[in-house]
């Protein structure tokens, strides 16, 4: 993993304006806009700001949404959910527990076979690391 900056301004250094809009100060990117919205690879997902393995391409579905949606962690003990009461919503926050990145939220109306939980997250916060064939 990568070492984390000491404070926000070693944050808005490393990452890109959108990068750390999202990851530092939980905004959402543009549904349909995402790199990876689409991406159908074989891989993991790892944290965009320290490199933690989040997601992996199995647990990948499209929801529809127009963000990259996943049932379940990769690493359970890398992602951790709070509650999220910002824009007069009720919602459940998912975060990198590495580097307390905001990632998306999650919703329980994923598939019913896998459990229903929805981890959408945005493709900004997320780097691919594709596995070879």
């Amino acid at each position: 993993m990568k070492s984390l900056p000491e404070n926000e301004e070693e944050w808005e250094k490393r990452l890109t304006a959108e990068e750390y809009a999202v990851l530092r100060k939980g905004g959402t990117e543009a549904p349909f806009t995402g790199k990876y919205v689409d991406n159908h690879q074989d891989g993991v997902y790892r944290c965009k700001a320290c490199g933690a393995m989040l997601f992996d391409s199995a647990k990948k579905f499209d929801s529809g949404s127009g963000w990259p949606s996943f049932t379940d962690p990769a690493v359970s003990e890398n992602v951790g959910t709070r509650a999220d009461t910002t824009h007069g919503m009720e919602r459940t926050e998912v975060f990198c527990k590495h580097c307390n990145g905001h990632l998306g939220h999650v919703f329980m109306d994923g598939p019913q076979e896998a459990g229903g939980k929805r981890y959408c997250i945005n493709s900004v916060c997320l780097e691919f690391e594709g596995t070879p064939r």
